[in-house]
């Protein structure tokens, strides 16, 4: 089969994947092997291949927003030719102390797609059965892709913030997460004040009906009753803390974060306000989001590549030029 290889070894800037054969990946009890329709790029995936999240493989097929039909493996609940989404979180021990009390996804043993495993830049990947997704019937598959981290790690950002209907709530960063999570906060009729750096990100945050949108160094007009960061930045978590009202919440929605800097204690974070780190999903925010995008027809924005210009997409990804997020069909 086709496939786009990561090497931990190379430093090529630019060139991240070598596109070329590898051996289709072979069934194993438990899993489905699935013929990929189409994959999103992720800014995890980025992550991965610059180095911000160290390598755990010497070669690696990224790609976590995979959506596939059951071409082998196929059970009672998923017969041969089911399409399916398979995400971030691959897997779980089941054993630990976090899978018995409910938070999976904070498993001591997690199998991460795209990260542990091979992932979905590929003709062909693998996958645990019990941690695919039916996707709805409405959206088609370069259009659902993103939904599968984008926008159910959105989606879990609001649960983390605990967001309340009619609620003031900032979003600082809008990128393909961001994006997705603006329609359920509508829907919840909430005010949304957006803060990003680029002016596009700033257009289309205003297209889809943010109440307020301003620069990276503007304060919103009002006190925020949550926040929720997209930009892997320190500096933004303090951005969004300074936003807040008394008892109000920061959720982090970033895997790797650079450095953070000092803040004043007495000034932003006294007056029980909280940071709150969203650390990857589980299957129930995987289906309640799933069951919302479909309620609310939510439909991404996306920029297609082929799976030969796999590099393009994560040189868009990085520049953050295109309106939409990527997504590879092979």
């Amino acid at each position: 089969m086709k496939a786009a290889i990561f090497t931990s070894a190379n430093t090529a800037r630019s060139e991240f994947l070598e596109i070329r054969d590898a051996p289709r990946p072979q069934l194993v009890a438990g899993h489905v092997l699935l013929r990929v329709l189409a994959c999103g790029v992720c800014r995890t995936d980025l992550h991965i291949v610059e180095g911000d999240l160290p390598p755990l493989r010497p070669q690696l097929i990224p790609g976590h927003q995979i959506v596939g039909e059951v071409a082998e493996g196929a059970t009672a609940a998923l017969p041969l030719g089911t399409r399916v989404g398979v995400s971030w979180m691959g897997g779980i021990d089941g054993d630990c102390w976090y899978c018995h009390h409910g938070m999976e996804n904070l498993c001591d043993k997690p199998t991460f797609t795209g990260y542990t495993v091979d992932g979905g830049y590929a003709e062909y990947a693998l996958a645990r059965a019990d941690f695919t997704f039916p996707l709805p019937a409405g959206l088609d598959n370069v259009h659902v892709a993103p939904l599968l981290c984008a926008g159910i790690i959105g989606f879990r950002s609001l649960r983390v913030a605990g967001v309340e209907p009619g609620e003031r709530v900032g979003l600082f960063g809008f990128g393909s997460s961001a994006s997705l999570a603006i329609a359920i906060l509508q829907s919840w009729k909430c005010e949304v004040y957006v803060v990003t750096r680029g002016e596009s990100h700033r257009r289309l945050a205003g297209s889809l009906g943010a109440t307020w949108v301003g620069k990276e160094d503007d304060k919103p007009p009002v006190e925020l009753d949550r926040a929720i960061t997209f930009a892997p930045s320190g500096k933004v978590v303090v951005s969004a803390l300074a936003s807040l009202r008394k008892g109000g919440v920061v959720a982090i929605n970033a895997i790797h974060l650079d450095q953070m800097p000092a803040f004043d204690y007495d000034k932003l974070l006294w007056g029980e306000r909280q940071i709150r780190s969203v650390a990857n999903m589980t299957r129930e925010d995987a289906r309640d989001f799933m069951k919302l995008a479909q309620e609310l027809a939510i439909r991404p924005q996306v920029v297609v590549f082929s799976l030969d210009d796999a590099n393009k997409a994560l040189r868009a990804v990085k520049e953050e030029t295109e309106h939409g997020s990527a997504v590879i069909v092979p």
